[in-house]
């Protein structure tokens, strides 16, 4: 888990990236920002830092296979080596970003590249290089005067809990290309020019990782392919979410097999399910045994639906034993029912 607490933001530049495609210019700046005020500084880690909850860490990649290669991954690099050398290789960032930017949909925005220490990652302190880019901005309105008369005045600005893209950079484990934390709040096309086309990252491997991909791959099989080659109903899908959710909750190590076993059941839904996998193992890095990341399952809490929606009448919360529910059709109405049975309201 990574701790921004006590971090301290050391050196900041600022330049201004248009879109290249859109014959935007890219306007760099001469040097750093100069940053005496303690509340700008604190003001500015909380922008830049506070987006970063989330453990989902990434590497530094390359078309050619080998990450030293990756221009960012060369650039970071030198200023962990010698900080003075921050600003210049803040320029060249700037540039492969602005050469990066080629889709007319892309933003133009400010890029700030900062320097931090006092990062902590799983209980050391690290140093890390923040590459930021601010795309929107908001309008402020300002009361001035400390006395009669008051005026208003309205200015443009950004919302420090409103963070567009952002690169945490950390300095460990550069041997395998640093370990990276993003952050994107714009749509999926942005998102990959920002990780793929600039970055060029990929995931860290990791339980987090593999807990979050399997849970993913699980989600995907019970919605787009389950009913496809079986007759299951809506409560049926539920029924396997809830299983699998709780199978993750209950376990601290992962096995493939013993999950097939305990919560598919069925020999012909594993094999289906096996198949299924196999058309996205190469694309999703699904392992088959890993320790379980609890902040990973924590987070997929959230999107296994286990919600029953009926027209829009009834929404029905499956949590317990399938058994209790029973689907059914009446004539007479030419509705369908579910009939549900318990003990007592609570």
């Amino acid at each position: 888990m990574i701790d921004t607490s006590r971090s301290i933001i050391h050196a900041v530049s600022v330049h201004l990236i248009g879109n290249g495609d859109n014959h935007q210019a890219l306007t760099l700046s001469d040097s750093p920002l100069s940053i005496e005020d303690e509340l700008l500084k604190k003001l500015l880690v909380t922008y830049f830092l506070s987006n970063f909850s989330t453990p989902a860490y990434y590497s530094f990649t390359s078309s050619g296979d080998d990450f030293k290669l990756n221009p960012v991954f060369q650039f970071v690099t030198e200023i962990f080596a010698d900080d003075s050398m921050h600003h210049q290789h803040s320029i060249n960032i700037a540039k492969h970003l602005h050469a990066a930017t080629q889709h007319p949909n892309i933003k133009p925005g400010d890029l700030y590249v900062a320097l931090f220490s006092g990062v902590t990652l799983e209980g050391r302190t690290q140093n890390a290089v923040g590459i930021f880019k601010s795309e929107n901005k908001e309008n402020y309105i300002k009361l001035q005067g400390k006395s009669n008369p008051f005026h208003l005045s309205a200015e443009e600005g950004i919302n420090i809990r409103k963070l567009d893209k952002a690169c945490l950079i950390l300095d460990v484990d550069k041997e395998a290309g640093y370990r990276i934390l993003i952050h994107d709040n714009t749509n999926k096309s942005d998102a990959q020019f920002w990780t793929q086309d600039f970055l060029n990252i990929g995931p860290w491997s990791d339980s987090y990782h593999h807990t979050n991909n399997f849970m993913n791959l699980t989600r995907r099989y019970v919605g787009d392919q389950l009913d496809e080659e079986f007759s299951v109903s809506k409560a049926d899908k539920i029924d396997l979410l809830n299983r699998s959710m709780n199978f993750f909750k209950s376990h601290d190590q992962f096995d493939q097999n013993e999950f097939e076993v305990k919560v598919l059941a069925d020999p012909s839904v594993i094999e289906s399910f096996r198949n299924y996998e196999r058309t996205l193992r190469s694309e999703s890095d699904i392992v088959n045994s890993f320790e379980i990341s609890a902040q990973a399952v924590k987070r997929q809490v959230r999107v296994f639906k286990s919600v029953l929606k009926l027209d829009k009448n009834f929404h029905i919360y499956i949590h317990g034993n399938r058994e209790l529910v029973e689907k059914g059709f009446d004539q007479t109405k030419n509705k369908h029912f579910y009939k549900i049975y318990f003990d007592q309201e609570t």
